[in-house]
């Protein structure tokens, strides 16, 4: 998969234990949206995404559907196509279709407390800016990045941990990004890029909400 530059890097060591299937699962599809969210995608990462293998199994589930449209378009798509496609989206001029920033969702400004609250916790978690990136944290692909590094092999978070990331600082405003997403006017991959986040993050906070629930609260009931 194509690297991504990163908004965030850590810097805290990793965790002790690796993490299990569903986990390195979770990490991947962040990494992804990660990737798609932060530029174009080049040729290669684009081929990748075109022989993805579905299991049949799968077809029928929550993200199953996703990710069959997200091969169809990837195989369809050249990487000059999608340059100016998520200048539209995200850029434009002044600004793009949709913005990516978690402050101007939660506030409709950038720059604005939610952005502060955020960086306190990146530090608590032991990440810091990277000094040549000009987007700020609460830019939608560093936020599936960290959770995409907190929640993968020896990530630096527990479950807890991740829920409640998760709930301050993406939880109140993912779901309406990624249907504004797949609403652009000039959005045709990016659609589906916007369908395969939405579905994929209403499975992650159920999800979540299982994990960081008390052992003795589920032994319960």
């Amino acid at each position: 998969m194509t690297e991504v530059t990163t908004v965030v890097e850590e810097t805290a060591t990793p965790g002790p234990g690796p993490a299990d299937g569903a986990d390195a699962l979770r990490a991947n599809l962040y990494a992804l949206l990660a990737n798609l969210l932060a530029g174009a995608p080049k040729a290669e990462l684009l081929g990748v995404l075109a022989s993805i293998e579905l299991p049949e199994d799968g077809a029928d589930s929550p993200l199953g559907e996703a990710w069959a449209m997200l091969r169809a378009v990837a195989g369809k798509a050249t990487p000059e196509r999608l340059a100016d496609e998520y200048q539209d989206v995200f850029i434009g001029i002044g600004r793009g279709e949709v913005v990516p920033y978690g402050s101007w969702y939660l506030t409709g400004f950038l720059m604005e407390k939610p952005l502060a609250l955020l960086r306190d916790d990146l530090d608590r978690l032991g990440f810091k800016r990277q000094e040549h990136v000009s987007e700020s944290e609460d830019h939608i692909a560093a936020l599936c990045d960290v959770m995409g590094m907190i929640s993968g092999d020896g990530g630096v978070a527990n479950a807890e941990q991740q829920a409640a990331f998760f709930a301050a600082h993406l939880a109140a405003w993912e779901s309406r990004f990624f249907e504004d997403l797949q609403n652009a006017p000039s959005a045709r991959f990016y659609r589906v890029v916007g369908f395969l986040g939405e579905r994929f993050m209403s499975v992650e906070s159920k999800y979540l909400d299982v994990r960081a629930e008390p052992v003795e609260r589920r032994a319960a009931t």
